[in-house]
């Protein structure tokens, strides 16, 4: 009989277990009297210790079940205060729920949303198309490839060229766990853009919860030499020396790094 007893118990347990965690997502549980959590956002660095403070309620939930659930951690009460500890948070989704019940077993509660992230290992950036010099007015397509970061949705890479920004891209994306993630920008080099640094940015905005510092990740400089069309080209020019009755061929050819022309004259 006494076992009986202590089976039934634990039935019971479990049965307000699962009502627990149901309770919160039904838009009828909404109460005058909801508990608190303290912050009321975690992010955390995957990884990282992480605490925080649930205030069960002002009054409403005195003398009634009150309870703390999680995935993991620690918790620990004092009246109707509960306080949760992870010392190493590993989980990629995890939350905390904190409740109490009230009239005949109705529920109010409160979820405690956390945010795990992770820096990007990795940063770099490329032409997609070609990797000789670089023709003015040609399109070229610059790609920023960021691995292993997360969460993607807080994701911003920007494209640099010296100290413009030139563009921005965003992710959308529900998944937590890390992911490698790449965006392009295209670019019409002129003259002026011979020897331009291209370099991209990787920044985990993760809001006013978020490290004081967002994380950042810079990738290595590219630096650019751009040719003109003409430089790939032998220009033949014909002139005519009124004085002398010559005709003076010159032949242009490449141009230097100096952006001078070498020439071949031959008279005729």
């Amino acid at each position: 009989m006494f076992f009986l007893r202590i089976l039934l118990g634990i039935c019971i347990l479990y049965h307000f277990h699962d009502l627990h965690v149901s309770s919160c997502v039904n838009p009828e549980d909404i109460c005058e009297d909801p508990p608190v959590f303290s912050p009321s956002h975690l992010v955390v660095r995957h990884g990282d210790p992480t605490s925080a403070t649930c205030t069960v309620c002002k009054e409403q939930c005195h003398n009634k079940l009150i309870g703390l659930e999680k995935s993991l951690g620690s918790e620990s009460t004092k009246g109707t205060t509960i306080t949760w500890k992870v010392e190493k948070l590993t989980e990629w989704d995890t939350s905390a729920l904190c409740f109490y019940n009230y009239n005949n077993s109705k529920q109010c509660c409160t979820e405690l949303p956390v945010t795990v992230y992770h820096p990007p290992v990795r940063v770099s950036l490329r032409f997609m198309n070609g990797s000789g010099p670089l023709i003015v007015n040609h399109t070229y397509t610059l790609q920023c490839t960021v691995e292993d970061v997360a969460p993607v949705n807080s994701l911003i890479v920007s494209f640099y060229k010296g100290d413009t920004q030139l563009a921005q891209s965003k992710f959308h994306s529900e998944d937590k766990k890390p992911m490698t993630k790449a965006a392009t920008h295209d670019i019409n080099p002129s003259r002026e853009d011979n020897g331009a640094q291209y370099w991209c940015e990787a920044r985990l905005e993760l809001g006013p919860e978020g490290p004081e510092h967002p994380p950042v990740v810079e990738s290595e400089n590219i630096t650019s030499t751009v040719h003109c069309e003409s430089d790939h080209y032998s220009t033949v020019v014909y002139l005519t020396n009124i004085y002398r009755q010559k005709i003076i061929l010159i032949s242009l050819t490449h141009r230097t790094d100096s952006h001078k022309y070498s020439s071949e004259l031959t008279k005729y």
